[in-house]
């Protein structure tokens, strides 16, 4: 084996996943097998390097393996995820869906870095134009249905409709679903003192008033937690996920929702 040729180099055309393992390791003959069959039925997606870091203890010291089985998937000469431990085979299936690079991935990536901020209805068009030449993409999808929701919240929640129990984007499926009922409510539940709060937070969210939907939205869950299915407590999550666990409102309200629920 050739690391430099093997792994560095051609992981600037194909991907390649290194199995770092040892032959005294239990798990290690686990999870080899599944390797090496989804290595055959997935050839044309990426490679697969097995290294004995018994006999190769400079590259296991040089990539930090600290215990086995460990694999590194390297994508364009560096390390661009990694696991630990024997995993299924749907597991592994998974876990190299999620990972494995996908070039309309990072076309779709750029595309939403152009975003203007949640809701950008500048982006519904060329989602859509995506969306015609990567039919059933399911990260373009949930894009789409959650830059729609505000404006046509029935054609979001169609998009939503076609991701699947289980699928990766499931969760971000069912938060569309909370937003389209919160842009959909009735003029009979916005005539309630709650169903104004929500219809404001509404109101707030289409203006791109994202902490005044936040705050509203905590006043209602105050008001009333089980308040049309728990609207309030389900949109102010379906927020928080849009925004980012990392966005300075989610840091600012996060504590005050839970706080709310309590």
């Amino acid at each position: 084996m050739d690391f430099q040729k093997d792994v560095i180099e051609r992981s600037h055309t194909t991907p390649v996943l290194v199995d770092f393992w040892a032959e005294w390791c239990g798990p290690c003959r686990m999870l080899g097998p599944v390797l090496e069959a989804l290595a055959s039925e997935q050839a044309e997606k990426w490679a697969l390097v097995k290294v004995n870091t018994e006999e190769h203890q400079d590259l296991a010291m040089q990539y930090r393996v600290q215990s086995i089985p460990n694999c590194k998937l390297f994508h364009k000469g560096r390390v661009i995820d990694e696991f630990t431990g024997a995993l299924t085979k749907p597991m592994l299936e998974r876990w190299l869906e999620t990972h494995l690079p996908n070039p309309a991935l990072e076309e779709l990536d750029a595309l939403l870095g152009q975003s203007r901020g949640w809701p950008d209805i500048g982006l519904m068009e060329p989602l859509e134009h995506f969306l015609l030449q990567h039919p059933g993409l399911r990260a373009a999808e949930i894009a789409l249905a959650q830059h729609t929701v505000a404006g046509n919240p029935a054609a979001a929640r169609n998009l939503a409709a076609r991701i699947p129990a289980g699928d990766r984007y499931h969760e971000l499926a069912r938060d569309v679903e909370a937003l389209a009922d919160l842009f959909e409510l009735s003029a009979e539940s916005a005539a309630t003192p709650i169903g104004r709060l929500l219809q404001a937070a509404a109101e707030a969210l289409r203006a791109g008033e994202q902490e005044t939907a936040l705050q509203t939205l905590i006043q209602a869950i105050s008001m009333d937690k089980a308040y049309h299915n728990a609207l309030a407590r389900r949109a102010a999550v379906a927020l928080f996920r849009i925004l980012g666990e990392q966005h300075a409102l989610t840091q600012a309200y996060r504590r005050k929702f839970s706080m709310a629920l309590n």
